[in-house]
């Protein structure tokens, strides 16, 4: 009878948001030959009579926690991908930091150096290199 008291009580429950799902770590390498984040880009497409900044999110989905905001013409390394979301990594407040993703990483791991990383919709960004 405890078993189906506990289904009863959990079938209530709202399913876990997005945010629920934690941190997805933006990932770096994979190529012994190539960049450990293999593009540049540019923020886009922002609405200057709007909000004017781009929600840099936990995971690639707009339902993930806001880590981030980032302005127009913010120059990012793209480094991974999943469907139309990109894992970026940039440096904090605009600085020049070498932020370590320009060399080749032969494995693929999470990034965890000084700079800043997190997840942003492709269509606000414009590769510029690579």
């Amino acid at each position: 009878m405890p078993f189906f008291c506990i289904a009863t009580v959990l079938a209530w429950l709202p399913p876990p948001t997005a945010s629920a799902q934690g941190l997805v770590p933006v990932e770096i390498g994979g190529d012994a030959e190539f960049d450990a984040c293999p593009s540049l880009g540019r923020i886009v497409g922002l609405d200057p009579n709007g909000d004017n900044f781009l929600s840099v999110r936990e995971g690639p989905a707009a339902g993930h926690r806001e880590r981030d905001r980032l302005g127009a013409s913010t120059l990012v390394a793209i480094c991974d991908e999943r469907g139309p979301w990109f894992g970026i990594v940039y440096p904090a407040g605009g600085t020049d930091t070498d932020c370590g993703v320009s060399s080749p990483r032969e494995t693929r791991i999470p990034y965890r150096g000084l700079c800043r990383s997190g997840w942003v919709h492709g269509r606000f960004v414009q590769v510029v290199a690579g």
